[in-house]
């Protein structure tokens, strides 16, 4: 486990931006943490190190975003309204996960027999201070290339 700890929105994103240039099609980031933690936030970051031109936005009420205009595509999901694993059939999650781009995928432990072989866990939490501070988990030999310092 890495841990990194940031005082700024522009210090999540420039994280997320470091972490981007190194992705490659079909790796999967599952992003834990409260409402607030920072994973919009992070997703953001991450769409401008892929070179998109368009800001991702929460997801909630979408369920997946697709954004194409950078080096990969990025899907940016968000599990929160589904009740069941069965449901993740109905937006496609897992030809998207297994494609031709990068999968950001926030609240993305609540189904954990979704999770592939290989993936990076990002878990977020708030500070007292109003820190966050961003714990890296990895699962296989491609999350551990995404992890930056």
């Amino acid at each position: 486990m890495k841990e990194f700890v940031s005082i700024s929105v522009e210090q999540t994103q420039e994280y997320a931006e470091r972490m981007a240039r190194r992705a490659e099609a079909g790796d999967v980031i599952l992003l834990i943490g409260d409402l607030g933690a920072g994973k919009t936030h992070f997703t953001q970051g991450f769409a401008r190190g892929l070179g998109m031109s368009e800001i991702p936005t929460s997801p909630t009420f979408n369920l997946v975003c697709e954004y194409c205009d950078g080096r990969l595509p990025l899907y940016h999901f968000d599990l929160y309204r589904l009740e069941s694993a069965d449901e993740l059939d109905d937006i496609d999650y897992y030809a998207i996960t297994e494609g031709d781009g990068v999968s950001l995928v926030e609240w993305g432990d609540k189904f954990e027999e979704a999770a592939p072989d290989d993936y990076l866990l990002l878990d977020f939490s708030v500070e007292a201070d109003g820190a966050r501070t961003i714990r890296a988990y990895t699962h296989g030999p491609r999350s551990e290339v995404l992890v930056v310092e």
